[in-house]
This record gives structure tokens, sequence and C-alpha cells, in this order.
């Protein structure tokens, strides 16, 4: 596989490429999230009648196709202002089914990355889903599953399914979590237990691995509905946003100092929230750059993702504000993270 190379002081680069700084030569690999807002296909299902040709929003072929190119082009920019490609992985959220993943990954701006598709149906009451696409030339899938959300004051809430995927990234052991945490529906406090049930699986599955491996390479990345700062994550996820903190048991999540600095993903009442997070294990904190370490997190709200104007101007463009058709992207802006290893 050839490896373009980049000279470049301070900053490091998206893909899986070479990059010099300095004296040394590194390797940069950056890893994504993107709250897609609801990418339904036109056809009606059990709970999707709002996304469908006759319904109030008018969801038709046209506007599935564009919101399609919209959201490829999206992808492909991340970081590409740095490297000129896309992400080696991104997770996903807020999809309906596999049709639409393969619909997405063979949009003109992004079908020559060759994305592969994990996806499973989950149990969410409107059938939206995650899912991690990943490019074959840097991550080798080796393991998949589904972890389901319970809650014990509500049996019969469903939400989405949190996915585990496990691989080879880059010759290195890794495991991805893709997440969607229950909305604050009802309000924040009413529904912080839902949150704090989905932190626990998150925590379980986390736990799963470091048992067997205290070393292991694991990321979690995923709208959670909570800021860093917030208990779900703070308490029951056992994350800090302190490198020097970040020590067995509790996780690292460089979105807290983000957060700190008024950085948000999205916005709602003139209020920023970071919900996009990405949070991984000690592991990539260590000093030793022989193999993948964390580098440095963003969140990717450049210009043209955002509302130019009105009451709104500044927020993430969607798609649809009500029923009305904005043509934009997304509620949430992306999130994304650089891991580094000398070559």
């Amino acid at each position: 596989m050839k490896k373009s190379i980049f000279v470049i002081v301070g900053i490091l680069l998206i893909g899986i490429v070479g990059f010099s700084q300095t004296e040394k030569e590194y390797k940069v690999g950056c890893i994504a999230f993107y709250n897609i807002e609801n990418l339904f296909d036109t056809i009606p299902g059990t709970n999707d009648v709002e996304f469908t040709p006759n319904s109030e929003k008018q969801w038709n072929s046209e506007r599935y196709f564009q919101k399609m190119e919209t959201m490829a082009s999206v992808i492909v920019e991340i970081g590409a202002d740095f490297t000129g490609t896309a992400p080696a992985i991104i997770g996903l959220s807020e999809i309906e089914n596999i049709t639409v993943l393969e619909d997405l990954v063979k949009a003109e701006p992004i079908k020559k990355y060759n994305y592969q598709i994990v996806h499973f149906d989950g149990s969410d009451y409107r059938g939206v889903d995650c899912a991690l696409l990943y490019r074959p030339e840097f991550f080798t899938v080796t393991n998949t599953a589904m972890h389901l959300v319970r809650t014990p004051d509500d049996p019969d809430f469903r939400t989405r399914d949190q996915l585990l995927v496990s691989g080879l990234y880059d010759g290195e052991e890794m495991h991805f979590i893709v997440l969607h945490w229950p909305s604050r529906r009802g309000g924040e406090q009413r529904s912080e237990p839902k949150r704090a049930a989905a932190a626990d699986v998150t925590r379980h599955i986390f736990d799963s691995i470091l048992i067997i491996n205290p070393n292991a390479k694991i990321i979690c990345m995923g709208d959670l509905n909570d800021d860093p700062i917030d208990k779900s994550v703070k308490t029951h996820l056992n994350a800090t946003g302190t490198k020097e903190e970040a020590i067995f048991p509790k996780l690292y999540n460089p979105m807290e100092e983000l957060y700190k600095k008024g950085i948000g993903s999205l916005a709602y009442n003139d209020k920023w929230n970071l919900f996009d997070q990405i949070i991984m294990t000690p592991e990539f904190l260590k000093s030793d750059k022989s193999s993948y370490r964390f580098h440095k997190a963003f969140i990717y709200n450049k210009a043209y993702l955002m509302q130019k104007e009105g009451k709104f101007k500044g927020y993430p463009f969607r798609t649809y504000v009500g029923n009305t058709y904005m043509g934009g992207y997304s509620d949430h802006f992306p999130a994304y993270i650089f891991i580094i290893k000398e070559k």
C-alpha cells in the first residue's frame, strides 16, 4: 500500500498516512463519528411514517438521494484539508437499515474509498440503528456483536443497541463500540436513568474486553445525549477528561476539554452541547509511539455545515426543521480523533 509523506509541524493528519515531524515519521489514523440525522429510506415501515412520500415531510426519492450525496460529501471531507483522503473508520447513528448504508457507500463522493459496512437491525422503537464503516486497506474485522440496553424501571423501553466491532487496525488489535444513548425526551432529569442504563452497558462492554486483556485498545464513539461532565459519562462510564487521572479503571474522554472551551456538536435553545463523543482506554495515552496512541480530538464544524442566517444562524444546517425541508446535512457536527504511530 502506498502511503504519502507530509512534512508538518504541530498538526497531525487523517487516514493512515505517513508524516514527518522533525526527524521522525509517523503513521496517522482518523477515527470519526457522525449522527447523520434520520437516514430513512422512502418505503413505509413500522414506525417511519413521517419519512415517506405521502407524509407531511414529503420524503421522496429525490430528497433521499440528495441526502446520500450530502452525507457522503461530509464524510470524505473530515480532515481532507490536511490529507486529501477520507477517515479510515467512521461510526454512524440514526440509520434505518442496511439498504440506506449500501446506498450511502455507493454515492459518488465516497464510492472510490470502498467502505465496508458493519450493521445489525436493532430494537429501537423508531427503527434506527448504529453502524460502522471501514476502509478494508486499513482495518480487518475479526468479530462483531450487538448489546441490548434495558431499563429496570421501564422493561418495555426500546432504544438503540450498542455495536461492538473488533479487528486489526493496521495490524494492531482494536475494538470499536458505536453508541446512541437514549434521548432527553420528556426532560433531562426524567430521562437520565435511561442514559445511565445505557452507560452501564457500555462500561460492561469495556470491562468484558479488559478482563481478558488489561492493555486492550478500545474506543467508544457516539451520540450520548449527555455532555462530558454529566453523571452518565463521569460516573457510570467512569470517564475523565484529564490524562493524568486516566488510569485503569478510568477511561479517557478528550471531548471534555473541548466542551470546557465552549465547543459543541449540536445546539438547542441557544445552548451548545457536546453529545457526540469519542472515549478510549488509557492504553492509548502511553508515551511509547511504537504502536498507535491518541493524539488529538476535534469537532468537524466547518462553515458549510452551519445555518447561514435567521434565528438559528451558526447552528448545524439540518435536512429538516420540523416538516420544512431545508436540504442541509444533520443537526449534529461530526466528531473525530487522530491516533499516531512511529513508522
